[in-house]
């Protein structure tokens, strides 16, 4: 069946109504994306020198290989751990890790809002999502036993053996993190291995002794 000269004609009009509404409506909209990407106003060039060519540029003066600069990792005093005795026997105490202001803490306008000597404890107001697992290098297996996934696992000293925290890290395919002396202090602690982990607003410290430690751990 054919079609009149006129419907025809009605057709390609409907047609061209269609594509020059279409083109209009691109055009509004490059129009609008050109006006947000429009510069209106003085430009001035950056002045400070990329960050990343910056430290590119550093690197490429630094020699390729720079261990033999800092010796073996065993002399390094950023991974020595501070020591506790191993645990004689299995033990649970609790610790109230109160805090001392060292300052007076003032509002601008000099009102104090607490003063030096203020004493509080931390855990009324924040909570420790994990738990800390404390061993000494080689008590790592039976910590990689007992510790759930959010869990930290620290190395603390035995002796002078601190361990290789990054090498056991890569073995493992954990992260192992250092005890330091200033934790050690903050947390009471006095023997590994321990697991210390929040209860209200207190910490339960519970020590592990031999017999415990060479048992099979169960897993968190």
């Amino acid at each position: 069946m054919g079609y009149s000269h006129e419907a025809v004609a009605r057709r390609r009009a409907w047609l061209l109504v269609a594509f020059a509404s279409g083109a209009i409506a691109s055009a509004s909209a490059a129009a609008v994306i050109a006006t947000r990407n429009s510069t209106i106003g003085r430009t001035w060039a950056i002045a400070e020198p990329d960050a990343l060519a910056e430290i590119e540029a550093k690197v490429a003066t630094l020699p390729r290989d720079m261990s033999k600069n800092f010796g073996p990792r065993s002399r390094w005093s950023a991974l020595k751990a501070a020591a506790l005795p191993p645990a004689p026997t299995d033990r649970v105490r609790t610790v109230v890790p109160f805090y001392t202001l060292e300052f007076d803490i003032k509002l601008p306008d000099g009102r104090m809002v607490y003063p030096k000597g203020f004493t509080l404890n931390p855990l009324s107001y924040v909570k420790m999502p994990q738990r800390l697992v404390i061993v000494h290098p080689r008590d790592l297996g039976w910590a990689l036993r007992v510790a759930g996934p959010s869990d930290f696992i620290l190395l603390t000293a035995l002796g002078s053996d601190s361990g290789d925290a990054i090498a056991l890290g890569e073995r493992s395919g954990r992260a192992i993190y250092i005890l330091e002396e200033r934790v050690k202090q903050r947390l009471g602690l006095s023997a590994a291995p321990v697991i210390v982990a929040q209860s209200g607003t207190q910490l339960v410290l519970t020590e592990f002794g031999p017999k415990s430690r060479t048992l099979e751990g169960t897993p968190r």
